[in-house]
């Protein structure tokens, strides 16, 4: 009898941490920062069938790629990926009144009482952690063109390769 109360009682622990869980990826914390001059589409989605090969990605969890771009001075407000994200810079389209423009993406991490700063250009990739705080700011001239793929999505929900982040207290300035 005790062994299917503490059977029970797991189960109901583990039923509320999933719903936590599913809670918090989906709702939008207070004090968010939303995406400004910074576009994206998704151009595929689909869900891993095997067991990755090497690659640190789990089986039955969505890949999502999508095209981003980024109009000079643009940002993509503090953000995180659940299953992080590998970044392409792939190139710039300049301004209406230009004729040459330079691809340019300045991110800001966080970390610990600082806040760190690098720059990226065309041909560069970039990772960012799962659960990293984030900021990506077109520093450029013109539009820039990004591609971003999210290993580690849940299944089918949409928009789910994101989660908003409020600014952090290290990074006041941005």
């Amino acid at each position: 009898m005790r062994a299917f109360i503490r059977r029970g009682a797991r189960l109901a622990v583990m039923t509320l941490g999933f719903s936590a869980l599913i809670i918090s990826v989906n709702a939008i914390p207070s004090g968010a920062t939303g995406a400004v001059g910074f576009t994206g589409a998704v151009v595929a989605r689909g869900t891993l069938q095997s067991d990755g090969d090497g690659l640190r990605v789990r089986e039955g969890l969505d890949i999502v790629v999508s095209q981003n771009t980024v109009v000079e001075g643009g940002n993509s407000g503090w953000h995180a990926h659940p299953g992080g994200v590998i970044v392409v810079i792939v190139g710039c389209t300049p301004n209406v009144d230009e004729t040459s423009c330079v691809s340019e993406i300045t991110t800001y991490v966080p970390v610990g009482k600082h806040c760190r700063q690098t720059t990226y250009h065309q041909g560069d990739a970039f990772i960012e952690r799962a659960g990293q705080t984030l900021m990506a700011v077109n520093t450029g001239t013109g539009t820039t063109t990004i591609y971003a793929t999210f290993p580690g999505v849940p299944v089918g929900i949409v928009g789910a390769q994101r989660i908003d982040r409020p600014q952090p207290s290290s990074c006041p300035t941005i």
